[in-house]
């Protein structure tokens, strides 16, 4: 969006300097000024002047000029490409070319800079996705609709200067012509009032004759009013047409002067400074001369208004200036503040996301502020878009990396797949299972992927993970109901214990209990959480054993086979192992405590045999290498497993 000031002369352009409009007499003799008016202040009256006549004399070449500004502006850098060819195909197709033009450009710098990022965004995408770049190709149906309307505004533009130029060279040669008649009237031998009749029809051919070339005009209406001056001295010989025509001019200027000393009144500067300047053109162009006794004065009246509305449009500019002045500190404060966010930068999406709002609120704000001086507004507004233009460049290299990013962990997660898909058939529960696990919490390690893939391979993902433990957690379920059973089967058979009769056979009773421990190990295994149930069996078994007076090695051998007969049926080896660790442990455990016993005995020097303290000792080294023998025992069983 521009932000051009429209307060200017109506031509737009206080620059442009014509040569200085002359005074009434200049018609046919100089004005003389006042004796007591200084240098300065008849320079500034030419100011006054020069900027009157500059804006006539454009508005004389084009009088369409003044429209340019009535059309506004938008935020050219806030619309997508789509939305900026339609607003060129609009201006093109609805208003004149000749105001259009920084309209055009401005859309047009928008549109290249966004498409230029288009597509190296683009060559990005596809040099990621194994391009090469000499084959890189990118077009699109926006860009060829910008450019037919860029060309059909080319067309009408140069149609429209081509048809100014020939319009402008005839009418100029039409005045010219119209001045030759004037300059050949003072030499025809005809009635004066014929005479006079023809110059009045000269006249209003003049009026009409429509706009000429600008560095023309001057030239051309000094020429027109120098021959009309001695068409005004030829017409003495018949003073009463020329006093006529003298005193009707007096009127239409007085009632110019009458006007302009109203709108010096007038509260509104430029309104009153437009029509000032048509009030010239009229006084210039459209009348003739008055008689030498009122030149003077209705000139100095007109000169004197005409200064008066100068003066209070300058001291408007200068209360202007000084609002102008406070926007410019508020947009070089928000331009400041959008370089700090810029230099800020963000490390993540979310950070991004609340610096692209800051700087949204910061545009809002820049926009809201109002007009700059127009010295600097051209500046200020580029400095703010290129301000603005770099952030984004900055988020967008975030972005593309972030995109660079999300597709390596694409290829990551593609590769997890791949995995899953190719185990979620297998069989070995051990080692899929562990797989699984592992894969699974390696997706959750993995970063975000592209939004367009990411539902897509999670689908994929979830579907062979599922389909693998639906078919374990299948088995497993097949594989509880027959533990239940056993389970029941073996609280059944362990309150049957409660009940057995035994002989007075130890051999019969023996076997009686090793037909239970059988019939137990053949229900065979209890769910993981009903274990328990094996410790009240080997319980129950003690008691049993008591009840035939079997000795507690012999039990405890009992015991340990059923139990290793329980360990080797396992799935998992595990149990057998920390088993064989265990028993080791207590082997190192009772050979140490014999040792510290026997370390002892050195300490009972001359202390009788049967001291109690000595026989103690004695008892305890007896009773540990008993139980080391079954300790030792119990690992010899369990290596003839291995």
């Amino acid at each position: 969006m521009s932000e051009q000031d429209n307060l200017q002369p109506v031509d737009g352009n206080e620059e442009k300097k014509q040569t200085q409009v002359p005074s009434e007499e200049n018609q046919s003799t100089p004005t003389t000024e006042a004796p007591s008016a200084s240098v300065e202040d008849i320079k500034n009256e030419d100011v006054v002047f020069e900027e009157i006549e500059a804006s006539n004399a454009e508005d004389a070449e084009d009088e369409g000029n003044n429209e340019r500004h009535t059309i506004p502006f938008k935020e050219y850098d806030s619309m997508s490409l789509e939305a900026l060819v339609i607003e060129l195909e609009k201006l093109v197709a609805n208003e004149k070319v000749q105001a259009i033009k920084e309209h055009v450009d401005g859309i047009k710098n928008e549109f290249n800079s966004k498409f230029n990022a288009l597509i190296d965004e683009k060559k990005e995408d596809f040099l990621n996705e194994g391009g090469n770049e000499i084959d890189f190709y990118y077009s699109s149906p926006v860009q060829k609709r910008f450019k037919d309307a860029y060309k059909d505004y080319r067309g009408k533009l140069h149609a429209h200067y081509k048809n100014i130029e020939n319009n402008l060279k005839g009418n100029l040669e039409n005045r010219l012509r119209i001045i030759e008649e004037i300059k050949g009237l003072i030499n025809v031998e005809e009635n004066i009032n014929t005479t006079y009749k023809h110059f009045k029809d000269l006249q209003e051919q003049w009026r009409n004759a429509g706009p000429i070339p600008r560095d023309k005009y001057n030239n051309a209406w000094n020429s027109y009013h120098h021959h009309v001056e001695i068409f005004y001295d030829f017409l003495h010989l018949n003073r009463d047409l020329r006093d006529l025509d003298f005193k009707h001019n007096l009127e239409l200027k007085l009632k110019i002067i009458d006007r302009a000393e109203e709108l010096a009144k007038d509260e509104d500067t430029n309104r009153s400074f437009r029509e000032l300047q048509v009030l010239h053109k009229m006084w210039k162009e459209e009348l003739g001369p008055v008689s030498k006794e009122h030149r003077e004065d209705i000139w100095n009246r007109f000169k004197a208004a005409t200064k008066i509305i100068h003066n209070k449009r300058q001291a408007y500019y200068g209360e202007l200036d000084k609002v102008y002045e406070k926007n410019l500190e508020k947009k070089t404060e928000i331009i400041e503040k959008i370089e700090a966010l810029t230099a800020e930068g963000a490390k993540s999406h979310n950070g991004w996301q609340a610096k692209i709002k800051e700087v949204e609120q910061l545009r809002e704000a820049f926009f809201s502020a109002g007009k700059v001086p127009l010295k600097v507004n051209e500046s200020t507004w580029a400095k703010f878009k290129d301000t603005v233009r770099t952030f984004n460049r900055k988020k967008n290299v975030f972005y593309k990396d972030l995109k660079k990013e999300q597709f390596e962990n694409l290829q990551k997660k593609l590769e997890l797949i791949k995995i899953a898909e190719e185990h979620q058939d297998s069989e070995d529960s051990d080692t899929t299972t562990a797989l699984m696990k592992r894969i699974q919490n390696d997706w959750k390690k993995i970063g975000h992927v592209p939004r367009k893939d990411s539902d897509k391979i999670w689908k994929r993902f979830k579907a062979a993970c599922n389909a693998y433990f639906d078919k374990l957690h299948s088995k497993k379920n097949a594989e509880n109901e027959v533990e239940i059973a056993a389970f029941k089967a073996k609280t059944e058979l362990l309150d049957s214990l409660k009940t057995l009769e035994f002989t007075s056979d130890k051999e019969k009773d023996l076997e009686l209990i090793k037909a239970q421990i059988s019939a137990w190990k053949a229900i065979g295994r209890v769910p993981n959480n009903k274990r328990y149930i094996e410790g009240k069996f080997n319980k129950a078994l003690d008691e049993l054993f008591k009840q035939v007076k079997l000795n507690k090695e012999e039990a405890e051998l009992i015991k340990f086979e059923n139990k290793l007969d329980e360990l080797s049926n396992a799935d998992d080896s595990r149990y057998l192992d920390n088993e064989r660790l265990f028993i080791r442990k207590k082997i190192d455990e009772v050979k140490g405590e014999i040792n510290q016993l026997e370390n002892n005995l050195q300490f009972f020097t001359n202390v009788k045999a049967d001291n109690p303290l000595v026989k103690e000792v004695h008892v305890n080294i007896k009773k540990h290498k008993d139980e080391l023998k079954l300790w030792k025992t119990k690992l010899s069983k369990i290596k003839a497993l291995y």
